[in-house]
């Protein structure tokens, strides 16, 4: 079973982004354990205090060392585990480092709050500092729901079409997958006036193929044009 833990000062801010979807399916299955913790219960002090002011002065608060170390070292378990610190000034997330922490047996993520954690945290106690893009967050608790939701898809038999995954943009390193997704369509065929593109409804498998790399390559050009430059590289 493939175990997270979250280290927070809000556990409540967890009570529903785990209970729908795939990660719910997972934990009834009995495929993920996702348990959330209170940074607070790691204190030792009557006012339950987990941060103090930053030395040499500044603005904000900091998370104490303590009460983190404390926090990872009871609830890690054996086996391959990652500890994770979010934060702004993290590596960037992607889909390679989402399959890189699927295969732990354990995800410990540390949610900072405020003006972070203590560096030595960072330095002697985590494996990895994410950020999950170039924008600032309130704190952690938004970024470890999206870090669960995609390392947990390739935990085997959380989805339910595995194949799919392997489809999935980004989720391979090979030129191809560095591409965003093709555009979909369903019905009706004709909405509005806005017709689906002749070509995916002609039966003709190669010529559909050959539309979808093109749509996108397209799609890639127009909206992540970081990638594109990449695929150039290539």
């Amino acid at each position: 079973m493939f175990q997270v833990d979250i280290i927070t000062i809000f556990p409540e801010f967890f009570a529903g982004p785990f209970n729908f979807g795939v990660i719910r399916r997972g934990r009834e299955g009995g495929l993920i354990d996702v348990r959330v913790h209170d940074l607070r219960d790691f204190t030792s002090d009557r006012h339950r205090t987990v941060d103090d002011r930053p030395f040499g002065g500044g603005e904000g608060m900091v998370f104490k060392p303590e009460p983190i170390f404390d926090a990872v070292e009871k609830v890690r378990r054996a086996g391959v585990i990652e500890v994770i610190v979010l934060s702004a000034g993290g590596k960037m997330f992607d889909q390679s480092e989402a399959l890189r922490l699927s295969k732990a047996d354990q995800m410990i993520l540390i949610c900072g709050r405020y003006e972070g954690v203590d560096e030595r945290v960072t330095e002697h106690l985590a494996t990895a500092e994410i950020s999950i893009g170039n924008f600032i967050l309130s704190g952690g608790e938004i970024a470890a729901a999206v870090v669960v939701d995609a390392v947990t898809r390739y935990v085997p038999g959380v989805v339910g079409k595995e194949e799919s995954i392997l489809r999935d943009s980004f989720s391979d390193p090979a030129a191809e997958s560095q591409l965003v997704e093709h555009p979909h369509y369903t019905r009706p065929a004709d909405f509005r006036g806005w017709k689906v593109p002749e070509v995916l409804i002609s039966g003709d498998h190669e010529a559909v193929r050959r539309w979808r790399r093109e749509a996108a390559l397209s799609k890639t050009a127009r909206n992540r044009p970081d990638l594109s430059a990449k695929l150039e590289k290539l």
